[in-house]
């Protein structure tokens, strides 16, 4: 999928246009500037074509020179990897110094830009939304993200050079694994490990770090297509930068990959970013293993250690804990190859399917001895369950009332289904429809 990225100066309506396009209210919308502190990543979908999200809020509140510090490192990192730019401006203050700095940034690249002028909610300041032609983009469009006047509009221009998806499209029947982390985890140094070579994954030249590497592994009686992130390059002081970049090139990956490996390094401990990366491969319902890498250098290892610390991951990343985690030294070139069998596991887990038949003997004699509880007085039967023929193990219940259904019930039934079949390693869809 294609990345749109969303950039402008803080407080012009960024984080209320995401919730439009995506439909959800994901982002913190606050009238004071520098509210989004994390970044936000959504999907969005207009006639068809689907493509990624991109949030740059996250400005540095207090700093003295919020220009310098905060909104050049977002544009740049913007320009390098979204394939279009977004850029907000507010028509009920005209034009800003920091507008005139972004346009000047933004007019050196060769890339699409979408000039949105935010706030327009009246015929007077439409009028007033032509001053911004001045700032030398040619495409604008007038609107207001807090109604959604205008938006569609600027929704066919972001998708008129996108090409369509087919999910079903397969360019080899190789299973596709994405190597994603934090910047130094050890992503380029495992994949070196794997093909048994060092690779110059970083250069000079502008663009040339934009797309993702792919190396075919071969060895050991395994066909595995490796998708490595890495490129990260330091060219920002704010480490917040840095993970945001990650991210990005995380999403990437993730778009190409049936299962993925994120690398945490255990000497750092898991973050918030960790954990973030984690829950973004889980929306795209990608097969996941974790590899804690740096195991060597955790010094305090007592018996429980392993067991402690696996423990630990698994309760940061609940509710979704059925996941491989395997403990590894890339440097030392401990159990690396552990991590390629857990991969494998995953995509064959991915792939399960599971005959009606069997299901419903199992699922219903379940339901029967827990019924789903009654909500306002409606009680729930449900009759029938089935596979759904998806990339991804998504499971129908057909029942009476199912809007009634709620998630700690939904929990259950994904919970009794993980019980009895394999899908370690792979988020689960489960639907309720009506019978």
């Amino acid at each position: 999928m294609d990345t749109v990225a969303i950039v402008g100066r803080p407080n012009v309506g960024k984080s209320t246009l995401f919730n439009r396009i995506t439909g959800q209210r994901k982002s913190i919308v606050d009238d004071q500037s520098g509210v989004t502190r994390d970044r936000v990543y959504g999907e969005s979908e207009w006639g068809g074509i689907r493509f990624n999200l991109i949030d740059t809020g996250g400005f540095v509140p207090n700093s003295e020179d919020i220009f310098e510090s905060a909104i050049r490192d977002q544009v740049k990192i913007a320009m390098q990897e979204a394939n279009v730019l977004l850029f907000v401006v507010d028509v009920t203050t005209g034009i800003t110094y920091l507008d005139d700095e972004i346009a000047a940034m933004l007019r050196k690249w060769d890339k699409p830009i979408l000039l949105v002028v935010n706030k327009v909610d009246n015929h007077q300041r439409l009028l007033d939304s032509n001053e911004f032609y001045s700032l030398g983009v040619e495409q604008l469009f007038a609107l207001s993200s807090i109604n959604g006047s205008g938006t569609g509009d600027l929704m066919d221009a972001i998708i008129q050079d996108m090409e369509k998806i087919d999910e079903d499209y397969k360019e080899e029947d190789v299973p596709k694994l994405a190597i994603i982390g934090q910047p130094n985890a050890g992503k380029s140094s495992i994949v070196n490990v794997f093909v048994g070579e060092e690779r110059n994954v970083v250069t000079e030249i502008a663009g040339t770090t934009r797309d993702s590497i792919h190396t075919r592994f071969t060895k050991f009686n395994k066909d595995i297509l490796l998708i490595d992130t890495a490129g990260i390059r330091k060219k920002s002081k704010v480490h917040e930068n840095l993970e945001f970049y990650s991210v990005i090139r995380a999403i990437k990956a993730l778009d190409e990959s049936d299962v993925c490996v994120l690398m945490i390094d255990a000497s750092k401990g898991v973050t918030a970013q960790d954990i973030s990366i984690f829950a973004l491969a889980a929306r795209k319902k990608r097969g996941i293993v974790i590899a804690v890498n740096k195991w060597d250098l955790v010094l305090d290892k007592t018996a429980n250690t392993v067991k402690e610390y696996e423990e630990m991951i698994r309760s940061r990343i609940a509710p979704f804990r059925d996941v491989p985690i395997v403990f590894i030294s890339v440097s030392e070139k401990q159990r690396v190859l552990k991590v390629l069998d857990y991969a494998l596991d995953v995509y064959e887990n991915k792939k399960r399917k599971i005959p009606t038949s069997k299901l419903n003997d199992y699922l219903l004699k379940v339901i029967e001895r827990n019924q789903p509880p009654v909500v306002k007085g409606k009680s729930i039967n449900i009759k029938f369950v089935t596979q759904l023929p998806a990339t991804t193990p998504s499971f129908a219940f057909f029942c009476s009332n199912p809007k009634y259904i709620r998630d700690a019930y939904k929990n259950f039934l994904e919970n009794q289904i993980r019980n009895k079949y394999n899908f370690t390693g792979v988020p689960i869809n489960i639907f309720f429809r009506e019978k």
